[in-house]
């Protein structure tokens, strides 16, 4: 079966969809077949891999015939259709064969509240039974039909059923963040909110509908790979500027001394030799890196990561281009190294 990993944080703007792009392309680059899930309403990852600008460019995937997308996907499972899941028709991801889409949907958010019912009643309802288990049977079930090793699911910024289902349904998860105030304040929040999350998966591990339901909930051990800091100016040559570093320097301080215990305490953590086998002391970020600026852009007009863009792309020259073929290189080397240790600790585990 396919791994998957969950990029979450109820916070938004701290660079999830622009993540997992890159993210899943590099590991995809090292030979990896990858499955990315747009698992967000607003669909910002299918715009940024499809380079879609508008309603007319979604509505032809949409209106294009079969299951297209996750709203259509989930359908039969959450409209009590008499059909099963099938896979969905993913869109290939132009430059890189390797990579493969779920499109979003905005209806996803109408099943937000019918997975909710579902999830608190512990599937006592047998017309809700099937629903916890359907998102990963999804998943799965297209991750075969490409032959793919990872599944990496953008998640939108929220407390709600569907991202509960999503996190622990996943057997690893990343939580993005950006250095400011608001991350701090949701690592605090996450350090609660997770183990009561794992408390209700452990009781639906263990519960005979959930399990016998057509779409079975699936019993995995969600696991912390860490953390992914961005979005930060720099002084000199890598280091943060001294605002952003203070927030940097908060956010590994929480991590370390809240979140990483109170995952540590629910079985959420993975043992510390896996995270210093890849050189890293468990709640040190796996990936840390400055803001794309100006490459963010062009990275969404050609569909193709901040590292990827080629001298045409960039529409620079000179001294200009050299500059920012350095920078790419330096985020490219990032991702690199973030992509073997997400390598190495999925294979620990």
């Amino acid at each position: 079966m396919a791994l998957q990993i969950s990029l979450f944080n109820h916070k938004g703007g701290v660079s999830k969809t622009t993540t997992a792009f890159n993210l899943g392309w590099m590991l995809a680059q090292k030979g990896k077949k990858v499955l990315l899930a747009d698992c967000d309403p607003q669909c910002n990852l299918t715009g940024m891999v499809l380079g879609f600008k508008g309603s007319d460019d979604f509505a032809q995937i949409y209106n294009s015939g079969g299951v297209r997308n996750i709203r259509d996907g989930l359908a039969p499972a959450f409209e009590s259709r008499p059909a099963p899941i099938l896979p969905v028709q993913c869109e290939a991801i132009s430059g890189q064969e390797n990579l493969h889409l779920i499109p979003g949907h905005i209806g996803l958010a109408e099943y937000e509240v019918t997975l909710g019912i579902a999830q608190e009643l512990s599937g006592s309802l047998v017309t809700l039974q099937n629903l916890p288990g359907s998102f990963s049977h999804l998943f799965q079930l297209t991750a075969k039909e490409y032959d793919c090793d990872y599944i990496i699911v953008d998640m939108s910024p929220s407390l709600g059923p569907i991202n509960q289902n999503l996190l622990m349904t996943s057997d690893f998860f990343l939580v993005p963040m950006s250095p400011d105030y608001f991350s701090v304040m949701a690592t605090d929040s996450l350090a609660k909110v997770l183990p009561k999350w794992k408390a209700w998966a452990n009781a639906a591990h263990s519960n005979p509908v959930l399990q016998n339901a057509t779409y079975p909930f699936p019993v995995v051990e969600t696991q912390f790979l860490g953390t992914v800091i961005q979005k930060y100016r720099v002084r000199e040559g890598t280091t943060a500027s001294a605002a952003f570093q203070k927030w940097i320097d908060e956010i590994e301080l929480g991590v370390k001394t809240k979140l990483v215990p109170a995952l540590d305490a629910c079985g959420m953590m993975m043992a510390p030799e896996a995270y210093t086998s890849i050189g890293v002391e468990p709640g040190e970020p796996l990936l840390q890196m400055s803001d794309f600026n100006g490459l963010i852009a062009l990275s969404q007009k050609h569909k193709v990561p901040v590292y990827a863009l080629s001298d045409e792309q960039l529409e620079q020259t000179g001294i200009v281009l050299e500059r920012t073929k350095k920078s790419m290189e330096k985020f490219g080397a990032l991702f690199s190294e973030a992509a073997d240790r997400i390598i190495a600790l999925t294979d620990y585990a």
